[in-house]
């Protein structure tokens, strides 16, 4: 696990496991994690780190409704824990589908899975979060790679879970609306860095060619 700080207070944390890519934002009261990880032993490592850095109250913000972003949340003491409805309900009641999914071409990673729980997010995110001193923006942009993806956007860093892929090409899934997610990558706005939910932080060039990509049929 390696933190790459990308502002002031604001960092990703890359993972050789999955080339998973998570974040980081501390203000001067609160501080808020961009997903918890593939399952809740990753999810202790991780918890120990962003405690390693603060000792602040801490909430999170799962992007999308896909395992590898959300099954480590039981390692974390959270007093928020924000997905879109539309995750929530994936989270809440497919989970055990997307394990078995994994595990039949995975099977050495099964145990993991099924031992760690099911942490169900609140139903209702806010628009902006005063982490005290610093102000995140989560935003739902229409459905895309899954229905329910947020973006996380602090300043001039936008953290946008698997929209954008770096380490490989995006996952077009039977949950994903590829027309939609073509025009939610028009609307990330200007951030100066990207970080995707896989790979290293890119800048706005390199979302704009994954787009045109998608556009032309590329992936999936």
């Amino acid at each position: 696990m390696t933190w790459i700080p990308l502002a002031d207070g604001v960092f990703a944390r890359r993972h050789a496991d999955l080339d998973l890519t998570l974040g980081l934002v501390v203000g001067t009261e609160r501080c808020l994690v961009v997903d918890t990880g593939p399952d809740a032993g990753f999810g202790a490592e991780f918890a120990a780190a962003v405690r390693a850095v603060t000792a602040l109250p801490c909430a999170a913000v799962i992007t999308h409704a896909h395992w590898d972003h959300y099954l480590g949340t039981s390692a974390f003491d959270l007093d928020h824990l924000w997905a879109h409805p539309a995750a929530v309900a994936e989270i809440a009641h497919g989970t055990g589908a997307q394990i078995d999914g994994w595990v039949a071409h995975d099977p050495g990673r099964e145990d993991r899975l099924r031992r760690s729980p099911v942490v169900v997010p609140d139903a209702a995110y806010p628009a902006r979060v005063d982490l005290g001193g610093r102000s995140v923006e989560i935003t739902h942009l229409g459905p895309a790679h899954t229905p329910g993806d947020l973006v996380v956007r602090v300043g001039d860093v936008l953290f946008a879970g698997d929209l954008v892929e770096q380490g490989g090409p995006p996952q077009v899934g039977p949950d994903a609306d590829r027309g939609s997610w073509v025009e939610v990558l028009g609307r990330l706005g200007d951030p100066r860095v990207v970080v995707p939910g896989h790979g290293d932080p890119v800048d706005l060039a390199f979302v704009r060619a994954q787009r045109q990509g998608l556009a032309r049929g590329d992936h999936g």
